[in-house]
């Protein structure tokens, strides 16, 4: 097969010309790693031929080949790797990727107590650059890249495909005759990857975004379009079962509520005696309204920015049996490093000190680029400011439907620290 002419990475660099060996169309790396993401300042040259979305053919700095994965040349992710192995990227390939994540999730038997799951787990599951939930008859499409932009309706029409029609908890049988498919993307991905996610929506979907899941026996709305990231956060299921089982008789708070998660778990299976949750965002509240009154469920919900209630409480020294503090992504970028870091150090603090002594505090960070040594180290610095000791008796993660890919442990993003306040 013919080469196509070189066309040199925006980085500076010498053209350097490419072997006659690779196949077009191709990009070259200056250097490279294993993990899934290779960025502008690694690729030396590409081919004209490469636009941006095509499957291109990578070779390392030698001319050895490398893989092959998704090209945008105006992203600073320039690829994502999709396979190393010698071997093309097309129908069969999506199929057999799509196939091997939904195998995952049969065999454990998520779906015995939630109709609410991952599916795909980007670069956990070998698809950099898409996430898709589950939510009982709903797919959730959330995309990251350009390339899983264009192929986002083939690929849901084969993962339809592999699911069958859609059933629910409550009929084993088809709940309905198809899935309905909603497509989702931050702002600021679409500025960055360059496209826009509106084309993709199904105007019919689009007027029937809320839907209504079930997770432990407890009932929760959805809203699919507006709410944070797809809607729900399922990455928690196993967290908020373990901390509504440590919330019997308890005085509960819940800060950072969303919807109300682990405060109406900690109502409804839990029986706490009382449960406060707290978040600023007015729709996410609205929704924690609905969902109590969706369970019967009697949970005081109050609008507030955290930091301030916090502060507020501590002047009047009111404490809680168990406090649950479940911050949004506060480390977007390296940039918002420190700053972030820092929030989750004031808020911590904060939450130590409303903690009844020997009561439970459970601290999570969903922030990828926060480590978990380092964030179990901001959560001992928090516990010196407060004056208080802590015991660390856990250390867990999102639920298994969200694998981590060994060569990506950012995949690994959610820490969820289990704590003894004393």
């Amino acid at each position: 097969m013919p080469t196509s002419r070189r066309q040199p990475a925006a980085t500076g660099d010498p053209q350097t010309v490419a072997p006659d060996s690779f196949l077009s169309p191709w990009v070259q790396l200056r250097s490279a790693s294993f993990h899934p993401f290779i960025y502008r300042r690694m690729v030396r040259s590409a081919d004209d031929a490469a636009r941006p979305g095509d499957v291109v053919n990578i070779y390392d700095k030698s001319g050895k080949f490398f893989g092959r994965g998704l090209y945008n040349p105006r992203s600073q992710i320039v690829l994502r790797v999709l396979t190393h192995a010698d071997v093309p990227v097309d129908e069969s390939f999506w199929r057999a990727r799509l196939t091997t994540a939904l195998d995952l999730r049969r065999r454990l038997d998520i779906q015995r107590v939630t109709d609410a799951y991952r599916l795909v787990h980007a670069e956990g599951d070998g698809l950099s650059g898409l996430i898709v939930e589950r939510y009982a008859d709903c797919l959730v499409f959330e995309i990251f890249s350009l390339g899983m932009f264009q192929r986002a309706r083939a690929l849901a029409g084969v993962l339809a495909e592999l699911l069958g029609p859609p059933a629910s908890l409550d009929r084993p049988m088809a709940a309905s005759s198809q899935w309905r498919t909603v497509f989702r993307a931050d702002a600021h991905i679409e500025r960055a990857e360059g496209f826009r996610i509106e084309q993709l929506q199904d105007p019919k979907t689009k007027a029937q975004t809320t839907v209504t899941i079930r997770e432990h026996g407890v009932r929760y709305r959805v809203d699919m379009a507006a709410g944070h990231k797809t809607g729900f956060f399922c990455d928690q299921r196993d967290n908020r079962l373990r901390f509504a089982g440590l919330c019997r008789d308890a005085v509960v708070l819940d800060l950072c509520c969303y919807t109300g998660g682990f405060g109406l778990c900690a109502a409804k299976l839990g029986g706490a005696r009382d449960v406060t949750s707290v978040d600023l965002d007015e729709a996410a509240i609205a929704m924690a309204h609905e969902n109590a009154n969706l369970n019967q469920m009697r949970v005081s919900i109050v609008q507030a920015d955290v930091f301030a209630y916090l502060r507020q409480m501590i002047a009047n020294g009111r404490q809680y049996d168990a406090v649950v503090l479940d911050p949004p992504k506060l480390v977007g970028s390296r940039e918002e490093f420190d700053e972030g870091l820092r929030k989750y150090l004031d808020l911590n603090t904060l939450a130590m000190r409303v903690v009844r002594p020997g009561g439970v505090l459970l601290t999570c960070s969903c922030s990828g680029l926060v480590w978990r040594d380092r964030f179990v180290e901001t959560v001992h610095r928090a516990a010196r400011r407060a004056d208080r000791d802590a015991q660390m008796f856990d250390l867990t993660g999102a639920g298994p439907d969200h694998p981590i890919m060994l060569d990506c442990p950012e995949s690994a993003y959610l820490k969820a620290v289990w704590l003894r306040v004393l």
